[in-house]
């Protein structure tokens, strides 16, 4: 039987310890589940190719019969975009993409992660199951711009009011993301 295993991926800026992603992996280490959340190099100003060549790594160190999940956060949405759009083959089970910014609007300090490869067949062909998750009012992505991710074809859920999916809308402590990431079946599980 393969192992589970959790890779998470944080955003710029990474992810203190009030966000909900460190809550996650420590909710799921104290489970006795194996998880992999790497630190990229200059969070505060990210380079695409530095941070790709680290997933890469991150991946290669995960066993290699691990059932995968993917948990990301924001710009973490858009390096697996790009990841993706160089891989032909499974990479895991589930990936799970959490309010990922604008592809139609370049952030300054992540320029090079744009434009971003919108395909849905790059995600695919490396997980099983891939779910989107985004707010109706995030300040990085407005839903006309959401529109690009959710006409990908892959499932989407839209929170209510939940600004950018981070601490300071009060995403610190999230247990739905937690029986999400847990779940056998990706389903809509909201807020």
């Amino acid at each position: 039987m393969n192992q589970q295993h959790f890779l998470i991926i944080h955003g710029l800026n990474g992810s203190g310890h009030d966000h909900w992603q460190t809550w996650l992996a420590d909710t799921l280490i104290q489970n006795n589940y194996r998880v992999s959340y790497p630190t990229f190099s200059a969070f505060h100003e990210p380079d695409l190719n530095v941070w790709v060549q680290e997933l890469h790594r991150a991946i290669q160190a995960i066993p290699a019969n691990s059932e995968l999940t993917v948990i990301t956060h924001s710009l973490g949405c858009l390096l697996w975009l790009h990841y993706t759009s160089t891989q032909n083959k499974k990479l895991a089970k589930r990936v799970i993409l959490v309010a990922p910014p604008s592809p139609a609007i370049r952030l300054k300090e992540a320029e090079t992660f744009f434009p971003v490869p919108l395909n849905s067949r790059h995600l695919s062909r490396t997980a099983e199951e891939i779910l989107f998750i985004h707010s109706n009012n995030d300040p990085y992505c407005n839903m006309d711009d959401a529109g690009n991710y959710l006409n990908m074809d892959h499932p989407s859920i839209v929170l209510p009011n939940a600004g950018h999916i981070n601490p300071e809308s009060g995403h610190g402590k999230w247990p739905s993301i937690l029986d999400l990431t847990l779940s056998n079946k990706l389903a809509l599980v909201s807020n």
